[in-house]
């Protein structure tokens, strides 16, 4: 079959995999299947790209520790064994999609998007950044506070397995050994459990996973002898830990401004004086973090952009991590048991679920200050 056939079928079959035809909106569509059908088109096999005498011998490197990162992940954290970051493409920019999130002037709840398979989420994926950012003017003249960031990789949920799957991509290759684990971790960790519908239950699962796979793939790493990679990556997540803790106490006064709805334009004026004190402190305790780690300055564009949506977006991913991580413990550090539970979980109304993961945090902080 000719590349361009091959091309308009895999296009037609991920179109009616996802259940495209005849939705409203189709051009959004459109370019969700044609940027996908791009990327999967200029992906070949990593091995091709091994014995390729034109492929740099950095890339080369780069994409060996890959597979050994991604044989890990089936071993020793049991996720998917599937064609899924088993091929590489280089898309000749920075980032795979540019996200947009969105946002009340006085409220940190993101706007959603409802989709097929995905169910609704809190934010609205470009190929195109142009596009991306004409998404957010639109939604900043209907008084919405907006961010549009780039993303590395996302995930089809192993959907397209059958064509070839999610592939490694040039937006990440490059990262530190421990990131581009932790990376390729989390997005697999989106193939084994996924409630339609459940942004923060979803990016919180697998950034727990991530992490509680990273510190065991550079554990095993210093036991071979690279003990560099783990320092690195302890280094650079300590400082991943302190920003996040900052945006959550930034979140929290946030939240405690916009409580009340006031009824006067004084009373809205004041929680607007209230809110603009809580994102100066928020900068200049930014300020003092980046004096401690030596200047280090990789958080200037999120804290250029911080407002309501990107709060917002950045709670998706902590806000339930405590209560997955204490439900591993409670699975006995088993990845297959946990798994299981985590599935379980989904089952469960939304609701449900955060009272669950809530119940398995407060026992675990109990015990452990028991």
């Amino acid at each position: 079959m000719k590349r361009s056939t091959l091309k308009r079928t895999l296009a037609v079959a991920l179109a009616a995999t996802l259940g495209l035809a005849g939705c409203a909106d189709l051009g959004y569509y459109w370019q969700s299947v044609s940027g996908h059908m791009q990327m999967l088109n200029a992906a070949r096999p990593v091995d091709d790209w091994l014995s390729d005498a034109q492929a740099s011998e950095q890339l080369k490197s780069r994409l060996a520790l890959s597979q050994r990162i991604r044989s890990f992940a089936v071993s020793e954290l049991k996720l998917p064994d599937n064609p899924s970051y088993r091929r590489y493409a280089d898309l000749h920019r920075s980032a795979v999609v540019w996200n947009v999130v969105a946002a009340p002037e006085f409220s940190l709840t993101l706007k959603t998007w409802c989709f097929p398979v995905t169910g609704c989420v809190g934010y609205r994926g470009y190929f195109n950044e142009a596009e991306a950012r004409a998404e957010a003017e639109s939604l900043k003249a209907q008084g919405l506070e907006t961010s549009v960031y780039g993303v590395p990789a996302y995930s089809t949920l192993g959907w397209m397995n059958w064509a070839g799957g999610d592939p490694l991509l040039n937006t990440f290759i490059g990262y530190p050994e421990g990131e581009l684990a932790r990376l390729i971790f989390h997005e697999l960790a989106h193939q084994v459990v996924y409630a339609s519908g459940d942004t923060m239950f979803n990016e919180s699962f697998a950034t727990a996973v991530e992490r509680l796979g990273s510190q065991r793939w550079l554990d095993s790493e210093a036991a071979r002898g690279n003990g560099k990679a783990r320092q690195d990556y302890l280094q650079f997540d300590d400082r991943r830990r302190q920003f996040r803790a900052l945006a959550l106490a930034t979140r929290l006064e946030l939240a405690d401004v916009y409580r009340n709805k006031p009824a006067t334009d004084a009373g809205k004026a004041g929680q607007a004086a209230l809110k603009a004190q809580a994102l100066q402190r928020f900068r200049d305790g930014y300020a003092a973090l980046k004096a401690s780690w030596g200047g280090f300055a990789g958080y200037d564009p999120w804290v250029a952009r911080a407002n309501n949506a990107a709060f917002g977006a950045q709670a998706a991913y902590d806000e339930l991590v405590p209560g997955f991580e204490a439900l591993f413990e409670r699975e006995g550090r088993d990845w297959q048991r946990f798994y299981d539970a985590v599935k379980g979980l989904a089952r469960l109304p939304k609701d449900e679920r955060r009272k669950a993961l809530d119940m398995h945090n407060n026992i675990n902080t109990e015990t452990s200050h028991g």
